[in-house]
Formats: structure tokens, sequence, C-alpha cells
């Protein structure tokens, strides 16, 4: 739906589900929050966005912001609640800030296990867009989690009429059907595109496609050709296929050569980390990791966060593990792998 369209049967959910009337006013607060939610200081933006309230200060982007932050702060009742009081700020028309709303409301009850919940979300945004993929896509992990396969293939299905040479949403249907026990159908998606694709497909798609089919020589031949034009994500698929057949000296040294023309990416130090720690050498383990928590703004935080500690427990320095993995619970609350390490930890 575009900006300004009326809404109609089955908008409820992206409008008014709360109607709170007006839609306020920002101020010195909110502006004060809104910097430490870009920071990505999730702690001082609630303090912020609290401070806002006490003063009076309303709105829609307020309460999304809000909940946003709760988001990241892993609160995902507390999110939904204030996503759900935004979509309350809404005068009958549904814009386009709406629709991002209600993705973050899905995914806010997706992390808390609503999937009845968040497919339904979903299916108001389709009811508005039918054509929305992303919805679609969406909808179907919701339906898996519901345990209905057959609503989840008919969903996955038709984001793949709609665009079945999005490589990317290809793989990502592969990944969940994969978590939720469907690797094999999730395979027949794969080999589907690649049969589409055929010789227009670049080298670098194919590598990745046959990565995760698990054909690893093939994906070898087809990244080797790849990776001095598809930049990191070429070299991470690369690398990840030579450790998939316990080759961790090669995959490190992939790994070491991109990172010998460009320092800029945390993924690849990341994964140097983690082959590191698979041949022993947990300090150079170590460095990886630290030299990607410098890279600011990277979507690999949580990984390195967590591999640091586990470095150190390599190391026999159970106290530092043992401190960092609590830190990083307090930040990661509902990461159960963490919690059992630190418990284990808190024993040595």
């Amino acid at each position: 739906m575009t900006i300004g369209q009326r809404m109609g049967r089955g908008a409820a959910l992206l409008g008014c589900l709360v109607f709170l009337g007006g839609c306020g006013s920002g101020g010195e607060n909110t502006a004060l929050g809104m910097e430490a939610l870009k920071a990505l200081d999730y702690e001082k933006a609630i303090e912020n966005f609290d401070l806002a309230r006490a003063a009076g200060e309303t709105g829609k982007a307020l309460a999304r912001a809000e909940g946003i932050a709760y988001m990241g702060l892993t609160q995902y009742n507390a999110a939904a609640s204030c996503f759900l009081e935004a979509l309350g700020y809404s005068d009958g028309w549904v814009e386009a800030v709406d629709y991002d709303i209600n993705f973050y409301l899905a995914a806010a009850y997706t992390k808390e296990g609503k999937f009845q919940e968040a497919e339904e979300v979903y299916c108001a945004i389709l009811d508005m867009q039918p054509a929305n993929a992303d919805a679609l896509f969406l909808r179907g992990n919701a339906r898996l989690g519901l345990d209905d396969y057959t609503g989840a293939k008919e969903d996955f299905d038709k984001v793949v009429v709609m665009d079945g040479k999005n490589f990317d949403r290809l793989i990502q249907i592969y990944e969940v059907l994969h978590s939720y026990g469907y690797k094999e159908m999730g395979q027949t998606y794969l080999r589907a595109a690649m049969e589409a694709g055929g010789e227009q497909m670049s080298a670098y798609d194919k590598g990745r496609m046959y990565y995760y089919l698990e054909e690893y020589q093939s994906a070898y031949l087809a990244l080797e050709t790849a990776k001095d034009q598809g930049g990191a994500e070429a070299s991470l698929y690369l690398g990840k296929s030579y450790e998939a057949t316990g080759d961790y000296n090669y995959a490190a040294s992939v790994y070491n050569n991109y990172l010998a023309k460009d320092t800029s990416d945390a993924r690849i130090y990341n994964q140097l980390g983690l082959c590191e720690l698979a041949r022993g050498d947990y300090h150079a383990a170590l460095a990886a990791f630290q030299s990607g928590m410098q890279i600011e703004g990277n979507d690999v935080m949580q990984s390195l966060l967590f591999n640091e500690a586990v470095a150190y427990e390599y190391l026999h320095d159970y106290r530092q593990a043992s401190v960092l993995m609590e830190s990083y619970l307090k930040t990661y609350p509902d990461d159960q792998v963490a919690r059992r390490e630190y418990e284990f930890l808190s024993t040595r």
C-alpha cells in the first residue's frame, strides 16, 4: 500500500490497534534517545525515552524507537507493547512507517515464540500488499513455527515464483527449512535455482549454492574464480567450504589473504578466529576476534563477543572467560548456549 492509501479490510493490525489519539511531539530527550539508539547503546536510549515520557513527549516515532531499543535488549514483550502503541497513533491512513512498525512487531512476536500472533501480523500486511515478498517469506517462517509445513511451503513457493533469481532469498529459504529439520526440501529450492539460472549464474552464486548443497569440490572451483571479484562474501564462502572438509590451514590462508588487502570486514576476522581455534592456536584466535571487535557497526558483534570468551576458556584463563561471558549475557540474556557455558565456567 502506498502512503496515504485508505485502510480497508484486514488493516486493523496495520493501523489503529490501540487508539491513543494525536501524534504527540518530540523533544530533547527523544532526540538524545535517538542518538543513543543510532549508536546501539540501547540502555542509554531507554533511559532517555523514559525521561522523554516523563516530560510529556509522545508520538509514533518515540514509541517505535523505544520498541527497537527493547528489541536490542532482547526484551521482546516490552518491544511489542511499544510497537502496538506506535500503531495506535494512526489516524486511519496507513503510511510507509506503519509497515515498518508491523514488521518489527511480528519480529518481536517471533522472538517470543508467539508464532500465531506473528502470522496474523504478516497476514494483515499481505491483505494490503499481496505481492510483498518479505512478508510472504516471514509468514512462511512463522508457519514453520506453528508446524504448518504445507502453509510455509506455499508461501516459499510464491516467493520463488515472484523472485526466483533472488539467490539471497533462496538461501534464506534453505536456511530456515534446514533449521526446522527440512534440509533436503531446502536443497530442492537451491537445485531448482541452479537449473533455472544455467550459464547465466555468476561463479559466486554457483559457488555458494554448491556450498549449501555440500558439493564442496564444485564450490572450490567456482569460488576460487569468484574471490577476486566477489569481495568478502566470496572469500567467506570459499574459506567455509574448506573448513567444511576439515582443511583449516587453507581456510585460514584464504582469510589472511583477504585481510592483507582489506581489514574492514569483521566477519572475516570472526571466521579466521574460528579457524585458529580449530587449529589450536588460541592466541591467534583471540587476536582475530578482538580485531573484529574494533570495527564499528559490524553485524557479527554478538558472535565475536561470545567467541572472545571461548578463546580465553581455551587459554585456561577461566576467570576472564567467566567475566566476559557474564557481560555477554547481560546483553544477550536469551542465549541458552552462553548461559550453560557461563554455568560451567563458574565451576572452574
